[in-house]
């Protein structure tokens, strides 16, 4: 695939979607719900769907995956499409519904594709050898669930040589926001595992700031200046259709914010995001040095492959993360990557990828780019 083009016809991702389509059709919740696992198994299946199809058209056992599933499965493998689907919906009282659902869906990546993006050498993104360290995760402190030392741990059998924690600020209670005496406490076991993993790895102390209507943060300037590294993301307004982009310019002009994160707060099939003059926030970002972040969760996968190539354009530096929760979610990460290599961000454009000397100068002395 040429540098700069869409992501190929990915038919794990489509098969995935029309059994979301399809769950959402149902009046029962019991084959809503199995039409839901039945989605998300085949989303996360590492190999497409058509590698794992044997000659005379025959599919393996895949747990999740009952005879209804299977036949829309076979239903796409053989046509494209899905006409079980397309009739379950057009009959189901929750047509518009499915309907809107279906255009919040676009440029979303299967595991399978994912792993395909980063194996292909003919893309000219940074790759995964590139990659140092993890910018945004949650642990106990917030709504994540692993200690910083099993953070570390988790970080090192990827390979990485640092990462930063970053809990919400005390501002998003829905969230677990950490307080600012928890966070001392946070630090200080933050200091513990450094000491005791001394040139091997650097666990640096963060914060995911709210940001809040007007673009304010739920930190003061004194506040933020106690982490080492400040991300700002909306988690709010985020199915509003008016332009937000005096919002999203405010937010990048704090002092302390050195990543704009998961920037739209889109969700799969349930809501766009911010609406916002993108550009500009891009051209804004860029002038001040602030990343802007693809963030891998696959149900964010924010920002996107295309709206990414844009912030390239506009000068920005990038943070590719997980926003993992829990440790197995470290994995998040290479989806962002996939997305970065889509969009032709190279290496020097990317935090993550910086040596630890260039990356601690950036975050102390307000952003250097190549």
């Amino acid at each position: 695939m040429p540098s700069g083009t869409a992501a190929r016809y990915d038919v794990n991702a489509v098969i995935g979607e029309l059994l979301r389509d399809l769950a959402f059709a149902q009046a029962s919740q019991q084959k809503m719900y199995g039409y839901k696992r039945a989605a998300a198994a085949i989303l996360a299946l590492p190999e497409p769907l058509t590698d794992l199809a044997g000659p005379d058209g025959s599919l393996p056992r895949i747990p999740g995956i009952g005879p209804g599933s299977t036949r829309i499965i076979r239903e796409v493998l053989d046509t494209g499409g899905s006409p079980t689907v397309e009739l379950a919906v057009a009959e189901s009282a929750r047509r518009s519904d499915i309907e809107r659902r279906r255009r919040l869906r676009s440029h979303f990546l299967s595991r399978a594709e994912v792993r395909r993006v980063l194996a292909d050498a003919t893309l000219d993104g940074a790759e995964v050898g590139d990659y140092r360290g993890d910018f945004q995760m949650h642990s106990e402190w917030s709504d994540g669930t692993p200690t910083v030392q099993e953070i570390v741990e988790a970080c090192l059998e990827r390979g990485y040589h640092y990462a930063a924690v970053t809990d919400h600020s005390h501002g998003l209670t829905i969230a677990g926001g950490m307080s600012m005496a928890d966070a001392g406490r946070q630090r200080r076991a933050i200091d513990a595992v450094n000491e005791r993993y001394d040139g091997r790895f650097r666990l640096l102390q963060g914060i995911e700031a709210n940001i809040d209507v007007s673009g304010g943060l739920d930190l003061t300037p004194d506040e933020a200046a106690h982490f080492e590294i400040v991300l700002a993301a909306p988690h709010a307004r985020l199915r509003k259709e008016e332009d937000q982009t005096p919002r999203m310019l405010a937010a990048i002009q704090h002092r302390s914010v050195r990543i704009l994160a998961h920037p739209r707060g889109r969700i799969s099939g349930s809501r766009g995001g911010v609406v916002a003059d993108w550009d500009a926030v891009f051209a804004a970002a860029a002038r001040r040095g602030v990343a802007i972040e693809l963030d891998g969760d696959p149900a964010r996968q924010d920002l996107d492959y295309t709206l990414a190539r844009r912030a390239l354009e506009a000068g920005c530096v990038f943070a590719v993360d997980s926003d993992a929760h829990t440790t197995a979610q470290l994995s998040y990460a290479e989806t962002a990557l996939a997305h970065a290599r889509l969009a032709s961000i190279p290496a020097a454009r990317i935090v993550n990828c910086w040596p630890l000397d260039r990356l601690l100068a950036w975050l102390g002395k307000g952003g250097v780019r190549s």
